[in-house]
């Protein structure tokens, strides 16, 4: 028998059954937690103001793939990072072309987050945790030297290839390139691993340990062996003569999600610290919850498990929130089980929630996704403006909640961010319009 969650917050109960299912909610300190500065590089953008008002417009960053020869591959659409030079962002000094390539992101997005929160002097007299989520690691390193070996002999391997390929390797090298007192962590949960990330650096502060903490994913996937293990297992979708329209989460029209890449990295922050030294917080986290998806249960009860105790970790009530930033992938299946584990959560309420998913214009960058979407929250509660839900065109019966098809001003307080990935791995995050 399933227990109820009994908060400590003092969550109220009233009217939600499965508010609180696993009866381990993870109540921690009382120091508030914000964030002060986002770095990104996404396929719709880089930097948060070209990346938000790309998502605004709708305008989707997926398109034919060009980092590799794609003429053997059916559906070879992707959404890449175009125009990133890597040493624009690190100093040649650092040897970036040496780096993997989701290293070389999450560098890069880390230069722009502490830029944005202007935080470089104060991290110099401190230990800041370093927590980076990774999905894939750094496949085309490993790619590129299994043919070199079957092409030339193993004593051409590179030896390089011993260090750039671990998914160690994105927070080992900010550390490295920071030149500061560090603890680097590295969190590879699937999809979520950017959201689980950025759950540990809040943990971090809230409970006092760190005052400072750089946080978030990074992901470089679109090699010939991944995008051809997704085409083999017909999870790329067939609108190869309008790639831009190929991700559509939610339209009943939707025949599978687009594999993306990007990093997004944010810095968090004890507000009594960001406040002493003048910095302007963004948005607050209040909480977070995971679950996993376990055999025998209905689809979906993870997800409902990790919103929920989110919710109780955050210490609101589910019908405070306002907006929810889904997971949304486009998948047939996936949308459809968010959908009714939203419904299953917040009851009537999920009828009066504005719901939608970034992915239309981002595609799936994996473990980058999550701290994206936190990313457009924080734009969401400063403009007023909901992102929308980009190729959203044909209403599916079953998926019948408020996809917000078009940017929309809407005063939101409260947000919830969700994040599934393969292995039956999920994440929930409760963020709030900082006053």
């Amino acid at each position: 028998m399933r227990t109820s969650l009994r908060c400590s917050l003092g969550c109220a109960q009233k009217g939600y059954t499965n508010y609180g299912p696993r009866g381990n909610a993870r109540v921690i300190g009382k120091n508030r937690v914000v964030i002060t500065g986002v770095g990104v590089l996404a396929a719709n953008g880089i930097g948060k103001e070209a990346f938000w008002n790309s998502l605004l417009a709708g305008e989707s960053g997926i398109g034919p793939i060009t980092l590799f020869d794609t003429s053997d591959i059916p559906h070879a659409i992707a959404g890449e990072v175009t125009d990133f030079n890597p040493e624009t962002y690190i100093e040649k000094s650092f040897k970036p072309k040496r780096m993997a390539r989701f290293t070389q992101l999450a560098l890069a997005a880390t230069n722009l987050a502490i830029e944005d929160a202007h935080v470089l002097d104060s991290l110099r007299t401190i230990t800041v945790p370093i927590c980076m989520g990774v999905s894939t690691s750094a496949t085309e390193v490993i790619e590129t030297q299994v043919l070199r070996i079957n092409d030339r002999g193993v004593r051409y391997a590179s030896p390089l290839t011993a260090i750039t390929s671990l998914p160690q390797a994105g927070a080992g090298t900010i550390a490295a390139v920071l030149g500061i007192k560090t603890e680097t962590m590295t969190v590879s949960t699937g999809c979520p691993a950017g959201l689980d990330a950025i759950a540990l650096a809040f943990d971090s502060i809230r409970r006092g340990k760190r005052d400072i903490a750089i946080a978030g994913g990074a992901d470089a996937p679109i090699t010939k062996l991944t995008i051809a293990t997704f085409d083999a297992a017909n999870m790329i979708p067939s609108a190869h003569k309008h790639p831009e329209k190929a991700s559509k989460p939610f339209d009943q029209n939707r025949d599978g999600g687009v594999i993306a890449e990007g990093a997004c990295v944010l810095i968090l922050e004890n507000l009594d610290n960001a406040l002493s030294r003048g910095a302007q917080p963004l948005l607050e986290i209040l909480g977070y919850g995971y679950a996993g998806d376990n055999q025998g249960q209905p689809p979906g009860h993870g997800l409902n498990d990790s919103m929920s105790e989110a919710l109780c970790n955050a210490g609101i009530m589910p019908q405070q929130i306002d907006y929810i930033s889904a997971h949304g992938p486009s998948d047939i299946h996936l949308d459809y089980i968010e959908t009714l584990a939203i419904k299953t959560i917040f009851g009537e309420h999920a009828y009066k929630l504005a719901v939608s998913s970034i992915k239309g214009v981002t595609g799936n960058p994996l473990a980058a996704a999550g701290p994206m979407q936190i990313s457009a929250c924080a734009k969401a509660f400063a403009t007023g403006i909901l992102p929308p839900t980009a190729n959203y065109e044909t209403a599916d019966p079953s998926c019948d909640l408020d996809y917000v098809p078009q940017a929309r001003e809407s005063q939101i307080d409260f947000a919830m961010i969700n994040n599934h990935g393969f292995g039956g791995s999920n994440s929930s995050l409760v963020v709030k319009r900082y006053k």
